[in-house]
């Protein structure tokens, strides 16, 4: 392993996620947010609930009440004055339901001098949910959604007409008072109204697309959910200010910094990365192969999330897999190094954030007999990168921002 590189490869990391913790980013868009002289209360959902919301609470220094609807275990302690809860994701449960009538009790009866601080992020869909169809069949619905290949545009533009809460509804359930909405986006080009189905946005899916995704997928629905797909979500909110303060554009300007810093020169490939990723890998093992002589320190981004497509049974994730990818194309360069993380710090069903490797990797894994094209074919970037120190570890970081992937080269030419 090129040491000074993989060093190099920790430090963008931690720049990148510390920059979109939720944390920073709530007490960046809070400083917008002007108490109206009514009471303050405080609904946040999704998998950086809790963070999202100790920050606002540390921020504002109190609020009048508050609802927190994250994922189980999730929760890390007491926030004064808030109430937390956890559910299902990513099929909602009981848990989801029940946590979402908290919140919906809580911003009853509410005056126009009031606001609803509402702070969302990745994983509210199943999180933040009070269903129009019985629990059962919303999911076994999702169940459909998540197994037929549909995206999460698709699965949005469904789950919005079969809930009480989504596409716009949760907002107008708080009207007359202001909804302060902050959002952590998952989703990449940061369409409101997709982003957690959309609570506190007006909805611009039309009920002729959710019944064209219907049959689209040949989906099992019921009547009553029919029934429900042919009523029109809110089209226009006058109650709602939003704050879009983190996302992966954040995640990659947090990167470049971070590798101008360090002495490369930053190119910002994309932040809507949408692809194979071991197509992706191969991609950015191609640039540095490509500009491996040129004698410049450069670093080029791509933010996004890619996907995999399972042709075998090992264990990985997107990132690990792009990365591994990238090995034999960067194989022998003395100053190559490519690496991906999952904003999150979890990748797939894996205790690893990402992968890194660099132009000593291919070596290292042929001396352990270590095949990297028999390893994607059986989806098992785990247990080959750990095999060469090429897992990333941060453990979960609380966002939730997509990933960055980065080729780094340091100007050392060649090699081989």
């Amino acid at each position: 392993m090129n040491q000074p590189l993989r060093n190099d490869a920790d430090k963008i990391i931690s720049a990148s996620l510390k920059a979109v913790l939720p944390d920073s980013a709530v007490q960046r868009a809070l400083k917008s947010y002007q108490p109206r002289g009514g009471k303050t209360l405080l609904v946040a959902a999704g998998k950086a609930a809790w963070q999202m919301a100790n920050a606002a609470v540390q921020a504002l220094g109190q609020v009048d009440g508050g609802v927190v609807v994250t994922k189980y275990d999730h929760v890390m302690g007491q926030i004064p004055g808030v109430d937390c809860y956890e559910g299902g994701h990513p099929v909602p449960d009981e848990g989801s339901f029940s946590a979402t009538g908290h919140a919906l009790e809580l911003v009853r009866g509410l005056k126009p001098e009031d606001t609803v601080l509402f702070l969302l992020s990745g994983g509210g869909s199943a999180l933040f949910e009070q269903p129009l169809v019985s629990g059962e069949e919303l999911q076994d619905i999702t169940r459909q959604l998540l197994a037929c290949g549909a995206d999460i545009v698709e699965m949005n533009t469904i789950r919005k007409r079969l809930s009480r809460v989504k596409g716009g509804r949760f907002a107008e359930l708080c009207a007359p008072a202001q909804v302060f909405s902050i959002v952590l986006s998952d989703i990449l080009g940061d369409p409101l109204d997709m982003i957690a189905s959309g609570p506190a946005c007006p909805d611009a899916s039309t009920c002729e697309q959710a019944v064209a995704i219907v049959e689209k997928y040949h989906l099992n629905f019921s009547e009553k959910a029919m029934e429900l797909l042919q009523q029109e979500t809110p089209k226009a909110l006058d109650n709602v200010t939003t704050q879009i303060t983190g996302s992966v554009r954040e995640l990659c300007s947090a990167a470049a910094a971070e590798c101008r810093a360090l002495g490369y020169e930053p190119v910002l490939l994309t932040d809507r990365l949408s692809c194979e990723a071991r197509e992706a890998g191969g991609f950015l093992a191609n640039i540095l192969r490509t500009h491996a002589d040129d004698g410049r320190r450069m670093a080029w981004i791509a933010g996004g999330e890619t996907v995999v497509h399972l042709t075998g049974k090992g264990l990985g994730g997107r990132n690990q897999e792009l990365a591994l990818a990238a090995a034999p194309g960067i194989a022998g360069l003395t100053g190559a190094a490519v690496f991906s993380v999952g904003s999150d710090g979890t990748d797939g069903p894996t205790d690893a954030a990402g992968g890194y490797v660099d132009g000593e990797t291919g070596a290292a894994l042929r001396a352990k007999g270590i095949d990297v094209f028999g390893v994607l074919r059986e989806n098992d970037a785990y247990h080959a990168l750990k095999a060469v120190d090429g897992l990333i570890m941060t453990g979960p970081t609380g966002t939730n921002v997509n990933d960055v992937a980065v080729a780094l080269l340091n100007g050392q030419g060649a090699g081989a």
